[in-house]
């Protein structure tokens, strides 16, 4: 994750409040839906991950969930996330491109995802395209994901408006090959919740759906996202604090995950 967006969806500051959100009744109040209505049996699901990270926050409750009820999942990693620390030299991007996939290993395993873990793991795929340039390479990976795709996938990704270049680029490029594999798109917001407001009417509430997350597997996705070690502190080189500091993990860490099927 990195902290740049376009427009009105502006990502800067601490955003809003995790207590306003919690203090409104909108999310208890979105229509729960539960794994196997959003991947039901028999299909694919592939999660379509912009940086390293992402993959837990906006759906590592489901990934357990999907791997409890057998379902057949694939990762594509859109980037390694090399990008994460402009001008650092304590996480220079060759340092990154080599330990941000390893963090995602490490939570995938606290996830019990990993070996060892009783669990099939993710097929693991990586595009290796540029961090914080996703969008330059939007033809490339909608022809990857065309490649990949079969009728009857659902594919996550992150939402189209979300606020991240990255994220959003992510968000088009799959909504273009889940359209001609007909495959079908789930969008999960991320950044959403920094910059958005409780009952924001740029939001697709009536596409959201809360899936609630039991206390064991919350347990684990918040585990696995301390695994993110380049992001959860700040860094002595250049004095920028993290890049998911406290109350940014608050609104991504709750015993729901939205959707917008």
């Amino acid at each position: 994750m990195t902290a740049h967006a376009p427009g009105s969806r502006h990502i800067a500051g601490e955003g809003t409040p995790d207590a306003s959100w919690q203090a409104w009744g909108g999310l208890c109040d979105l229509p729960p839906v539960s794994s196997a209505a959003l991947v039901p049996p028999g299909r694919r699901a592939v999660i379509v991950a912009p940086h390293p990270d992402d993959e837990v926050l906006a759906c590592g409750g489901l990934l357990q969930l999907l791997a409890a009820q057998g379902s057949r999942t694939v990762l594509v990693a859109v980037t390694d996330g090399a990008a994460s620390h402009p001008g650092s030299t304590a996480f220079t991007p060759e340092q990154l491109a080599r330990l941000r996939p390893r963090e995602t290993e490490a939570a995938l395993d606290a996830l019990g995802l990993g070996e060892g873990g009783g669990r099939p793991a993710p097929c693991m795929v990586r595009a290796r395209l540029p961090d914080g340039a996703v969008g330059a390479s939007i033809d490339q990976l909608q022809t990857l994901l065309q490649q990949m795709l079969r009728p009857g996938d659902v594919v996550f990704t992150t939402w189209r408006q979300d606020g991240h270049p990255d994220h959003e680029a992510c968000g088009l490029a799959a909504a273009m090959a889940a359209g001609a594999c007909r495959a079908t798109l789930i969008e999960m917001p991320v950044w959403t919740w920094h910059w958005a407001a409780p009952g924001d009417a740029r939001l697709p509430w009536s596409r959201a759906r809360r899936l609630d997350l039991g206390g064991d597997v919350l347990r684990r996705k918040r585990e696995a996202a301390g695994c993110f070690t380049s992001q959860l502190h700040g860094d002595p080189s250049t004095g920028q604090p993290a890049i998911l500091p406290s109350h940014v993990l608050a609104r991504l860490l709750h015993p729901y995950e939205i959707y917008f099927t």
